[in-house]
């Protein structure tokens, strides 16, 4: 919307705004935001920001050094849709109250040093990234957490059309038509909404997963840019949803023998008008070229300690089980949905010649994620790894199916716990250049672990009850 600080107050100066809201960037992957009446902000809250208590964010800083800025990215400014009166939103960097220098804990800011670490490479200088975005829709949930009654409930599309007789066979939902896809128009209220603000859609549907599981993909774009834009498909999914009295999750597992959601990332390489990932050649498997083979063999080789930012959640591995096409199997294939690296078998010319890397989902930090496999893949690059030297392929089978080829290769670690000391026992990759500070990464294990994963083993599951009540 803006391309300087000077068009942004421009805007502020001959619109009717009355409100600007600033949004931050958790540690978790979650927006908060601080609102700042029209007629109080200047331009000097883009020099110095707004102050902000760090320490009441879960994993920033402490209590006795809290103090941190919020500084607004002019280049992110959009009209925000859902408050009553005109409000001006921007996304925000996260810096040192005092200094102003960037915080090594800010998710954004490292996102942003490593597309510079990219550009000061030599091997490309652009990242390009395509997540898809997989969530699903309910009528409502219940939820009940007390020592004395735990329980969930979701209301989905079968229960208000139970008798209708238009119902989605389970497993049996991908890009069905009206009446069975009933979120369709909800989807186009999304999408419609995003491409006003500045989000390029390429399409939407109904996934897999006969509850309300839908997919939009947007265009492929840089590093930040498309992790601002994850931030913003979320905030509008949800709200959208809200208006309509539904609910939007982009939960990884929300219903058990149904499919998951994952958030499968493409990605590829520029170096000035080069794609440097396609094979001018043709020697190589599916035109790929030895650069994007180093790049591939760098994920693979760093995927379990991947795993701990991109799938960081106890729910995350109860998507990624064999079955439902969860790529648990650190391989890659063309077109192979059982592969965590698939190359897609329609993007032949130089123009769209990817990979698609398929574990992760959206309970992890959008810009961490990107970042850590960018960081991943230089690090193949650097090392020039091929995949033949670790069994990572390619192999075009049915993974599933192939047992005894299935015993030679890595697997994704199979719990949050398992996928924690992955990422802290293989993290030197990611420390290259100052991108992720151990101090991120330390505070990002701890948050994971003895926030969440503990709370939610010290609960009983409710199945529990059912295999062990009659003790």
């Amino acid at each position: 919307m803006f391309d300087s600080v000077k068009s942004a107050l421009e805007y502020l100066r001959k619109n009717d705004v009355a409100m600007v809201d600033l949004k931050i960037v958790g540690m978790s992957g979650e927006w908060l935001h601080v609102s700042i009446p029209r007629r109080e902000f200047t331009e000097k809250f883009f020099v110095e920001g707004v102050g902000y208590d760090g320490s009441s964010v879960p994993g920033f800083s402490t209590l006795e050094s809290g103090d941190l800025a919020a500084m607004p990215d002019a280049t992110t400014g959009f009209v925000d849709p859902f408050f009553e009166r005109p409000t001006l939103s921007f996304i925000c960097n996260t810096v040192t109250a005092d200094t102003k220098e960037p915080y090594d804990k800010d998710p954004r800011g490292v996102g942003q040093r490593a597309e510079a670490l990219l550009a000061q490479s030599g091997v490309a200088d652009r990242a390009l990234f395509g997540p898809e975005f997989e969530f699903n829709v309910f009528d409502g949930i219940h939820i009940q957490d007390d020592p004395y009654h735990t329980a969930v409930r979701i209301l989905a599309d079968r229960d208000i059309d139970e008798g209708v007789g238009f119902l989605i066979p389970a497993q049996r939902g991908y890009m069905r038509t009206p009446p069975l896809d009933w979120t369709h128009n909800l989807r186009t209220k999304i999408c419609e909404m995003l491409e006003e603000m500045g989000v390029p859609v390429h399409y939407h549907h109904h996934e897999v997963g006969a509850a309300g599981q839908c997919e939009i993909e947007i265009a492929m774009g840089t590093l930040t840019k498309v992790a601002d834009h994850t931030m913003l498909i979320k905030y509008v999914t949800k709200n959208v949803a809200r208006m309509h009295k539904k609910i939007a999750t982009f939960m990884p597992k929300p219903v058990y023998a149904a499919a998951g959601n994952g958030m499968h990332v493409h990605q590829k390489l520029d170096l000035g008008d080069k794609r440097v990932f396609y094979d001018e050649t043709g020697r190589n498997y599916a035109r790929l070229s030895d650069l994007a083979l180093q790049y591939i063999s760098g994920l693979l080789l760093h995927g379990r300690a991947l795993t701990g930012l991109t799938n960081p959640s106890t729910n995350s591995f109860k998507r990624l089980v064999p079955g439902y096409e969860a790529p648990v199997n650190l391989f890659f294939s063309e077109a192979n949905r059982s592969a965590a690296i698939r190359v897609p078998r329609y993007a032949t010319s130089p123009e769209d010649k990817r990979i698609e890397y398929r574990p992760p989902d959206f309970t992890g930090n959008i810009y961490l994620t990107l970042a850590s496999m960018l960081m991943a893949g230089l690090d193949g690059v650097r090392r020039k790894i091929r995949p033949e030297e670790h069994d990572f392929g390619p192999y075009d089978v049915d993974m599933a199916t192939a047992k005894e080829l299935q015993a030679k290769i890595a697997a994704v670690p199979a719990s949050v716990r398992e996928a924690m000391r992955a990422l802290s026992e293989d993290r030197e990759f990611l420390l290259a250049g100052g991108v992720f500070s151990n101090g991120l990464i330390d505070s990002w294990i701890e948050l994971k672990l003895d926030r969440e994963a503990r709370a939610v083993e010290l609960r009983p599951h409710p199945y529990e009850y059912q295999l062990y009540l009659d003790t």
